[in-house]
């Protein structure tokens, strides 16, 4: 007897801490899956970038934290349709897939990277005034690069159209503004393989749904400040 009380006395504790830690386990196990979840819903399936309204969520906390340090960037395809009816949608798709993975490597792990729908994308990122017109031309070159598809073939006319807009030159820190301008300052530059910073007068521009009038509406951003 007092054999078995010493054997217990000795390896309780243990047992218990074992016998603890397995429903412990557990639950993190479960809580891992439902954060992986509820983390999969507010991304794009194809290009693993963030939804519109993930996209919206973060860009504002990062506006409301960092101010005149951030700049908005809209991005859209140029040749999409061509691509799509020349090479198929699966090449299409590939382009999209390799456009968000450079610009999730351009902007950095705390940026808002979002894909708002089709072929356009926006980035709200710390960039500082005096990096502002590389770092965008840097970007301009990632996104020219050719993609090569899963079949060995090449897509040679690969590129996006680039606009972007700060609130020291544009006066505003309101996201709607900002995208608003941004886009318009894309629009200035459509297919001319250069980025556009926008001035305050892109901000006037006439929108519908805070969006560049004649652009389709994707999205309803909210009233500019």
């Amino acid at each position: 007897m007092d054999s078995v009380l010493h054997t217990t006395g000795r390896f309780g504790p243990r047992t218990l801490l074992i016998t603890t830690a397995v429903p412990l386990t557990g639950w993190a196990v479960h809580a891992v899956a439902l954060y992986k979840q509820i983390a999969a819903k507010d991304k794009d399936p194809l290009t693993g970038l963030l939804r519109r309204d993930a996209y919206t969520a973060r860009a504002r906390r990062l506006l409301a934290r960092h101010g005149d340090k951030v700049t908005v960037v809209m991005v859209d395809a140029d040749h999409f349709k061509q691509i799509n009816d020349g090479m198929g949608h699966e090449a299409g798709d590939t382009v999209l897939a390799a456009i968000g993975a450079r610009l999730t490597a351009w902007a950095g792990p705390r940026a808002s990277v979002g894909r708002l729908g089709g072929d356009e994308f926006a980035v709200v990122l710390e960039l500082k005034a005096g990096r502002r017109e590389q770092r965008l031309e840097r970007l301009v070159r990632m996104l020219h690069t050719p993609v090569t598809l899963d079949d060995g073939r090449t897509v040679d006319d690969v590129g996006a159209s680039v606009g972007a807009a700060a609130p020291d030159a544009v006066g505003s820190r309101d996201l709607t503004a900002l995208q608003r301008a941004a886009d318009a300052a894309l629009y200035d530059g459509k297919h001319s393989g250069r980025a556009v910073l926008a001035t305050a007068q892109h901000v006037s521009v006439a929108s519908i749904n805070g969006r560049r009038a004649g652009r389709p509406g994707t999205a309803v951003w909210g009233r500019a400040a």
